[in-house]
């Protein structure tokens, strides 16, 4: 005879929810946002094929609308810097999409303020690396053709961001380097998705002093394929030899393409600067902001390997201001460089000029 199990697990978390969700809109399929007095019905223009598109616009009666954040509406020529709701009614999936992400697109003719459950769908955009291009309804009182759809509310997305914070190690190995001899790599797993993190211990850091350490956001085409259009390679690459320079210090490298937004958005924005836009422009025609990336990971990863205080080597201040906000004491900041080159000189200048970082624009002149 078969005996049963209960397990002791919480099934329905905050976290759960919102990975269910964004499962869903990557699908190409409807959520439900519900605040316990409204529904929005929402569907992500970056995942959902014109058959769904078509049959979402039908379910509502033509009532959906199109939601352009506002670095979006601000390259159409709305001003205001808000999250606008265009109407969509009689619209097709391809002028929708024209509208959302299409490079010289014109003003939407009618639009008004986002209310704040369909802005809210932007971040579950976020999280599920598509576009912030959100095709949404209110069907408060009208839900029964989206029974079956998954549903979540405001409070439970602000609640998951605590999971961002939960992670483990779960392996431990030295792997030898070119240049650097054995470096340890460590796995992290947690955070939403329960994704893999990696640090790379360089030597024997002291953790009773400031450790030396560095927050690398994962570049496939820069640190793998050797990119000219970006510096990401050589400062992963000078950022380990400044650490085991420096006596030994740590190198996190996170899953996080594109400055947070994949590799689907940001080959999306290269092919925009080949047209002459620079790295910011190119992000605000999709929709996106200038950066979208979060560093509780970074913080956890540090805490886990009981390193309280650090010295960093960044050049963006963002990074400085997290590690304070997660209870890590920032004792020093140097830079790290790359090579300039022609083709990414004009990339290194925008970071400078419109993003903040921290470098010496008189020596980002290209060597003759």
């Amino acid at each position: 005879m078969l005996s049963t199990v209960e397990f002791d697990f919480e099934w329905q978390t905050p976290a759960v929810s919102v990975e269910r969700v964004v499962a869903e809109l990557r699908y190409g399929r409807p959520v439900l946002i519900d605040d316990g007095s409204r529904q929005t019905a929402v569907l992500a223009l970056d995942a959902v094929a014109p058959r769904l598109y078509d049959q979402f616009a039908a379910a509502v009666e033509n009532r959906h609308h199109l939601l352009l954040t506002a670095p979006r509406a601000t390259r159409l020529g709305i001003e205001g810097s808000v999250d606008v709701s265009v109407p969509l009614s009689g619209t097709s999936f391809f002028r929708a999409s024209e509208m959302a992400y299409a490079l010289g697109a014109e003003k939407p003719e009618l639009w008004r303020p986002a209310d704040p459950l369909a802005s809210l769908s932007t971040e579950l955009a976020r999280l599920a690396l598509l576009l912030p291009a959100m095709v949404h309804a209110d069907v408060t009182g009208q839900t029964g053709r989206f029974a079956s759809c998954t549903r979540i509310t405001p409070d439970e997305i602000a609640m998951s961001a605590g999971a961002r914070q939960k992670f483990e190690i779960v392996a431990r190995t030295p792997v030898p380097l070119k240049g650097m001899g054995m470096v340890d790599f460590v796995v992290f797993r947690g955070g939403l998705a329960q994704k893999d993190q990696i640090a790379l211990v360089v030597g024997k850091p002291d953790v009773e002093r400031p450790v030396p350490i560095r927050i690398h956001s994962s570049c496939i085409t820069g640190d793998l394929c050797g990119s000219l259009k970006c510096d990401c390679g050589d400062q992963l690459r000078n950022g380990l030899k400044l650490l085991k320079r420096a006596g030994g210090g740590v190198l996190l490298y996170l899953d996080q393409e594109g400055r947070g937004t994949g590799i689907g958005a940001k080959m999306r924005a290269y092919g925009f600067q080949h047209q002459g836009l620079d790295t910011i422009d190119a992000d605000a025609e999709l929709g996106l902001y200038e950066d979208h990336r979060r560093y509780e990971a970074a913080v956890a990863m540090l805490s886990l390997l009981g390193i309280r205080n650090v010295a960093v080597y960044t050049n963006n201040p963002t990074k400085i201001a997290a590690l304070k906000a997660g209870g890590i004491a920032v004792e020093s900041r140097a830079p790290v460089t790359g090579r300039v080159t022609a083709e990414n000189a004009n990339y290194l200048r925008t970071k400078t000029i419109r993003a903040g970082h921290m470098l010496d624009l008189d020596s980002l002149k290209v060597a003759g």
